[in-house]
């Protein structure tokens, strides 16, 4: 049992957003597992099934419509805890804004009408340098959610396998692993799905969880692209093989789509797109230190079992498939 878990009060009902994506999913799954009551709202049009497990309720609402947040999602039940694993896909300004901050808005708003006496929020550990629009709609959402009076554990996790899984088909067709700069420019310490969803849903009955906002990363110490690149290869039983790209040629198109999209509004997106890549390429998805200005991987807390390693053996087995996220920069 966790440490920190507290005594088992009971199953609480439940109610998730976001919960057909990986992580959602996974959350859901480890809900479902410790007997919580599990309803998932769905956005319109989605599968049915979605993955999920069969004791989950699914209901179909559009969270960034408080009618129908309100009327098929929360329906005037009560529940006792909100979960949100639900993030913008894309990350540029419309999107973030419409779903980090403004949808979340509208769920706090309907939870509090219901109940909810807990709120469970997966952020991203990037907002703590914020420049790209995604990041200040999710603090701006943060921080609303800290001011509402609502107990709330914001859960601020490191890179995800499916982020950093992009290259695995790429050397296995015998093509060089890319990297930016000399390959040490950012590290990260990955955690899988399962961990992570392992880890939410264990805030529903974790006291020193609450009321606080927490970065978390996988185990293992910190792994920079080489690395990722190096035990790729050495799993292929292959010579490593890179190739260096600078970062300048990221400056050149963010800069290039820039000037282009005041003119043409679907290459502003491109261009925001290219800004979330080139932060991504840059930045260690590690706590961030103000009073030094550095990254510290001693400083973010690890947990679970699952390393990105033994991930890239079953993607290389077959045994799993590579899910991409909408940010991976490969």
């Amino acid at each position: 049992m966790n440490a920190d878990r507290d005594t088992a009060p009971g199953p609480r009902r439940v109610l998730v957003l976001g919960g057909t994506g990986t992580i959602g999913r996974a959350t859901v799954r480890a809900l479902v597992s410790r007997g919580h009551r599990v309803v998932c709202l769905v956005r319109p049009g989605a599968r049915a099934d979605a993955g999920l497990p069969a004791s989950a309720e699914i209901r179909f609402a559009d969270v960034t419509d408080p009618g129908s947040l309100a009327r098929d999602g929360f329906r005037g039940e009560a529940f006792d805890v909100l979960v949100s694993c639900l993030a913008s896909r894309t990350g540029v300004p419309e999107d973030a804004w419409a779903i980090d901050h403004d949808a979340h808005l509208s769920a706090l708003a309907a939870s509090r009408a219901a109940g909810v006496g807990h709120v469970v929020l997966l952020s991203a550990i990037c907002v703590q340098k914020p420049v790209l629009a995604f990041q200040h709609a999710k603090l701006a959402f943060e921080a609303a959610l800290i001011a509402s009076g609502v107990a709330y554990t914001i859960v601020r996790p490191t890179a995800f396998f499916k982020s950093l899984s992009g290259q695995v088909e790429r050397v296995r067709r015998g093509k060089p692993f890319l990297v930016f700069g000399d390959g040490v420019l950012t590290a990260c310490k990955p955690i899988s799905d399962d961990d992570l969803g392992a880890y939410l849903a264990d805030c529903l009955d974790a006291p020193g969880r609450r009321n606080r906002v927490l970065p978390i990363g996988g185990p293992g110490a910190a792994i920079t692209p080489k690395a990722q690149g190096e035990a790729l290869f050495a799993l292929l039983g292959r010579a490593p093989r890179f190739r260096h790209v600078p970062v300048r040629l990221l400056d050149g198109i963010v800069v290039v789509l820039t000037v282009l999209g005041r003119w043409v509004p679907a290459l502003a997106a491109k261009a925001e797109l290219a800004r979330i890549g080139r932060y991504y390429a840059t930045e260690s998805m590690l706590v961030f230190d103000p009073a030094t200005g550095r990254y510290d991987a001693d400083a973010t807390p690890s947990t679970g079992s699952q390393t990105l390693f033994e991930h890239y053996a079953r993607l290389i087995r077959g045994e799993v498939t590579a899910e991409r996220g909408d940010h991976a920069v490969f």
